[in-house]
């Protein structure tokens, strides 16, 4: 007679994954080369997030028996695998049933249903993992307990990829309204609706020249004062370089559709000429000895227009590197360097934040002038054009890729007047806006998604999710079976030791 979902689960009986599992160390298994390449047959694979690291053509050494679940024995991360495989590393076991009996599909969720805690550096499937308890449904029930959390999970992973669909579509959205933006037609109307208001590119230049020169002047006095305890500043009192005759020319990579903006209404400089390009504090062991400390920014507190500072330190400092550099609300800063040629040039906005804090050297700092929108140019930077130009000045002869303070300094950039810039950036962080709540509702749904899943996995061994059957055999007989074989298997293990 079949029971009510949630009835009493007294055919359950509590056991170990020790009961139900035997496992298997990884040495035979573990690839060779790290060659990889996605056109090769056997797939190499760590429990972790990444699962598939590669794809190697080894031949020896494939793991064949399956299904088997491998165990990450530090993190405890665990994956389900029924195809042929190597693996990466030897800190993994690979988990294969105890005997016929067991439905390793059933124990997998259960290993999911069932984490602990891996903060501490240890191996944890032998002293912790394999001796943790659980109950054990009755087989049949494994078998129903199984098809209805993968019926409800395949529901899940739909949702999810219409989710991560959606997520690319945004994607994309944003890097056309930065084109768009960028290519001058966003403002096109509001330029002819604006053009006897606005000021001319002569004007435009002029003031440019103007800036510039007060803030070269501002700088040598900085450094004037800084020269009274020249022993502390060593090759940071450099004397400020005169500014260079501002010299206006179209970048001869400007799509022709451009080339009108390029000439008559956007002026296109050298970001150098708008701006004061520096470095930041290199790290070393004298800085140790240096009693005044600054906060400082790192490459990992830097992402696409985002700030992470959940994590800042605080580096030593002479008192000239402190006044020099300083970060103001509005400077940009752009790594100069990533392993990913995506993630090069990647720029952010300090909006002040956190008082008197500075930024390492692989962190490039632009400030700009006085009449220059900083976020502008960063959208600018971001958008397709932009990223164009910094791949283009990272690239090298070597086949690295990396940006310096001279190579940040050459980068080609549209400079409308003032009042275009503003129009622009209420245009575009507009739309931003928009598409910035849509991504973090997106990222709210797959959380909870994730969350929907364990709450499945809970329903799920508490007898909740399917209903119980009277007349199938009771746990307590299937576990005894499960280790009368178990003890036949193991034993002749031992004796063909």
């Amino acid at each position: 007679m079949t029971g009510e979902i949630g009835q009493e689960t007294s055919a359950w009986v509590e056991c170990t994954f020790d009961d139900l599992l035997a496992y298997i160390q990884p040495t035979n298994f573990i690839v060779d080369s790290t060659d990889y390449d996605d056109s090769y047959e056997t797939p190499v694979l760590t429990a972790g997030k990444s699962f598939i690291k590669g794809y190697t053509n080894e031949e020896h050494g494939v793991f064949e028996n399956l299904p088997v679940i491998i165990f990450d024995d530090f993190t405890t991360a665990s994956r389900y695998v029924n195809f042929p495989f190597k693996v990466k590393s030897s800190a993994m076991k690979i988990l294969a049933p105890g005997c016929k009996l067991v439905n390793l599909k059933m124990v997998y969720y259960l290993m999911r249903a069932n984490p602990i805690r891996s903060d501490t550096h240890k191996r944890y499937w032998i002293s912790v993992y394999a001796k943790k308890r659980l109950l054990l449904p009755p087989l049949n029930e494994q078998d129903r307990i199984v098809a209805k959390i993968e019926e409800l999970f395949s529901e899940l992973d739909r949702g999810i990829e219409s989710l991560n669909t959606a997520r690319e579509q945004l994607k994309v959205y944003r890097q056309s309204v930065l084109k768009h933006a960028f290519e001058g037609k966003l403002t096109e109307g509001w330029r002819e609706d604006n053009k006897d208001k606005l000021e001319t590119a002569d004007e435009l230049l002029d003031r440019i020249k103007q800036e510039r020169e007060a803030n070269y002047q501002q700088q040598l006095e900085v450094w004037k004062s800084a020269v009274k305890t020249w022993e502390q500043i060593g090759r940071d009192g450099k004397k400020p370089v005169k500014t260079q005759t501002l010299v206006v020319t179209g970048h001869p990579e400007i799509p022709e559709d451009l080339a009108e903006h390029c000439t008559d209404q956007w002026t296109w400089l050298k970001l150098c000429d708008i701006s004061e390009v520096s470095g930041g504090l290199t790290k070393n062991q004298k800085r140790n000895a240096l009693i005044k400390k600054m906060k400082y920014l790192r490459v990992a507190n830097i992402y696409a227009d985002k700030l992470l500072l959940d994590e800042v330190t605080e580096i030593g400092v002479t008192e000239y590197e402190f006044s020099k550099l300083e970060l103001a609300a509005g400077d940009l800063l752009v790594v100069e360097g990533n392993g990913s040629i995506d993630q090069i040039g990647r720029l952010a906005e300090w909006t002040g934040e956190i008082d008197q804090i500075g930024h390492q050297n692989h962190l490039i700092r632009v400030r700009m002038i006085s009449g220059m929108r900083p976020r502008f140019f960063l959208l600018f930077l971001l958008s397709p054009l932009g990223r164009k130009f910094i791949i283009k000045q990272a690239s090298s002869t070597t086949g690295l890729h990396t940006l310096s303070i001279s190579k940040v300094s050459g980068l080609p950039v549209p400079v409308p007047n003032l009042d275009e810039q503003e129009a622009i950036l209420t245009e575009v962080d507009d739309i931003l806006s928009q598409i910035n709540k849509m991504e973090s509702e997106i990222s709210d749904e797959t959380k909870r998604s994730e969350g929907l899943r364990q709450s499945i996995l809970k329903r799920a061994f508490s007898g909740k999710l399917v209903a119980q059957d009277a007349n199938d055999e009771p746990a307590s007989a299937l576990l005894e079976r499960i280790k009368a074989k178990n003890l036949v298997t193991r034993g002749k293990k031992r004796n063909a030791a």
